[in-house]
């Protein structure tokens, strides 16, 4: 198991494996289901993105299009209109590595040229065949998300045999695919709440080794979703709780990087286990 993950990200040189590193959210969207509608002007999302920054955040992964359960799509026309005005001024203002959150090919190109190095693939680069010829021509990293079905069926009613060894196998297939098109930078991402109910996410948390066992960084973004709910109770805005404990299950159980909404904390989440880990 490899467990040196040196990677570029930009200016910026990040080594995954010497701590947990935070991906903020920053959701330029009307209908997210945690803070659809906060950050739809350029000002709110400029500002909130500074936010982010002022608390410490490693990435900062830019959203067009809610993907919520349920969801219905939106043209590329109009998710580039949404992200691409953001990323050019966060890019200008800022040395953090941004990434874009799509599953289009023409929207991970235009986002790339105007300064993000990442993208965040929700479909594991199934949606768009030319996904990974495009992260190639501009030598940026990578996200392979696992998701069974779509956003708008996804959690109509998921079934598995067996969820970590079936995500898995999808994820492996997605580092084929990217080694192919000679996309080295690759982070997988085991889509909690994305086609799977509280019990699959609780066993993909609890055996991410199987996943860290495909030699590449993995990260999960527990943040506020509704497997919290389901479990504790409370709503969207009343989750942080549930977030922490996850993310720091799924710290302890070896993740390199944990996608959040709320930065202050999940940064000071991922401190405290990270010292917590070093102890002998």
């Amino acid at each position: 198991m490899n467990d040196n993950y040196s990677f570029q990200f930009g200016k910026k040189v990040y080594d995954l494996s010497s701590r947990t590193h935070v991906m903020g959210v920053l959701n330029v969207t009307p209908d997210s289901f945690s803070d659809g509608g906060k950050y739809t002007s350029l000002d709110d999302a400029v500002n909130h993105a500074l936010k982010m920054a002022d608390e410490g955040v490693d990435f900062i992964d830019v959203g067009g299009e809610s993907t919520r359960p349920g969801a219905d799509a939106i043209t590329a026309e109009e998710e580039m209109k949404r992200v691409i005005p953001i990323i050019e001024l966060l890019a200008a203002k800022l040395q953090i590595p941004i990434s874009i959150d799509t599953y289009r090919a023409e929207v991970a190109d235009k986002a790339l040229t105007s300064g993000a190095v990442m993208v965040n693939d929700i479909s594991g680069f199934n949606s768009d065949k030319d996904m990974l010829k495009v992260i190639a021509k501009h030598k940026a990293s990578a996200i392979a998300m696992h998701m069974k079905g779509t956003p708008k069926n996804m959690q109509d009613n998921p079934v598995y045999e067996d969820v970590v060894k079936e995500v898995v196998a999808y994820l492996e297939d997605a580092i084929w695919r990217a080694n192919v098109e000679n996309v080295t930078q690759l982070i997988l991402d085991p889509g909690i709440g994305f086609g799977k109910n509280a019990e699959h996410n609780l066993a993909l948390i609890k055996n991410i080794n199987e996943l860290r066992r495909l030699d590449c960084p993995v990260m999960v973004g527990v943040s506020r979703k509704s497997m919290i709910g389901k479990l504790v109770g409370g709503e969207v805005g009343d989750r942080l709780e549930g977030t922490v404990a996850l993310n720091t299950i799924a710290i302890l159980n070896g993740v390199q990087i944990i996608r959040v909404h709320d930065v202050k904390s999940g940064i000071r989440t991922a401190r405290i286990v990270d010292e917590y880990r070093k102890v002998k």
